[in-house]
């Protein structure tokens, strides 16, 4: 693989640059995004060594690293500009539409749907990180409709990052992501917003935030345009979330209104075992 084209120079696509370019010798990699501070950005801190809308038709890999709600669009038309060589895939983190949207496309097979699961609540080109990727699992869905040999220029790439490769179907990805990721940013996103509206009350209030309330409302530092996009792109499923999540915490609302010392405590009691869980994924 010689020729990487990375759309959108933010912190994933950045990331990817940076860590391919460590871990593959005499890799060309060009890129384009719509901000051009990103692109002045991506320019000086190595991320790509030139600046261009479109892809070379020798590229081997084109990566879609853009805002959910303008992947749709983007997809096809780079589908439509490639050479028969060169392999498509994003790294959004909804893929239903996507998928359902490039279905009956001529070159469909030169797409593969993938979502890494990797960030911070960082973004934009300085935010970008060479091992970023090392370790953390990328979700692959309908690999069958891609092509046997295009594929394994993505492979190359993912295994040089030490990705995990895990397998899904769209409606499944995207309906476990709203409750493990899309929710979470939200409950952090809400978290931050009630406290800033008690700080307009009472000034003091974040002299007394400790590392608990930090590490909740770290999320809530994220983009902007990035979330607000998938929030809406994965709207059934989170509404799905939302609901199960606002009943659990009005039912914990009623047990501390009824001081009901023994239920709350067997209910969390019962939710620690996500210690367990989450040492066993590790």
């Amino acid at each position: 693989m010689k020729k990487i084209h990375i759309i959108g120079l933010g912190l994933l696509g950045g990331s990817f640059a940076l860590g391919a370019k460590k871990k593959l010798a005499d890799l060309h990699i060009t890129g384009f995004d719509i901000d051009s501070q990103n692109q002045k950005d991506a320019l000086t801190l190595g991320i790509v060594s030139e600046i261009k809308e479109q892809a070379d038709v020798d590229t081997d890999l084109v990566i879609l690293a853009t805002p959910a709600d303008t992947l749709g669009d983007l997809l096809i038309s780079t589908l439509d500009q490639i050479g028969e060589n060169t392999l498509v895939f994003d790294v959004g983190s909804t893929k239903s539409k996507l998928t359902t949207l490039v279905a009956g496309h001529p070159k469909r097979d030169q797409y593969l749907a993938a979502h890494p699961i990797a960030g911070t609540e960082y973004s934009g080109p300085k935010a970008a990180l060479e091992d970023l990727l090392d370790r953390k699992v990328m979700i692959i869905c309908e690999l069958e409709k891609t092509n046997l040999h295009l594929k394994e220029k993505a492979y190359e790439l993912f295994e040089a990052l030490n990705l995990k490769l895990r397998f899904m179907d769209p409606e499944e990805h995207d309906r476990h992501l709203a409750f493990v990721s899309h929710l979470s940013h939200i409950s952090s996103f809400m978290l931050g917003e009630t406290v800033l509206q008690k700080m307009a009350d009472e000034k003091n209030i974040f002299d007394m935030a400790g590392s608990g309330f930090a590490s909740t409302v770290r999320l809530a530092k994220s983009s902007p345009a990035m979330w607000a996009p998938i929030l809406t792109e994965n709207k059934e499923n989170i509404l799905n979330a939302l609901d199960g999540y606002i009943a659990n915490l009005s039912s914990f609302r009623e047990k501390i209104a009824q001081s009901d010392l023994e239920g709350l405590y067997n209910e969390m009691a019962e939710i620690n075992k996500i210690r367990d869980i989450l040492d066993l994924e590790k």
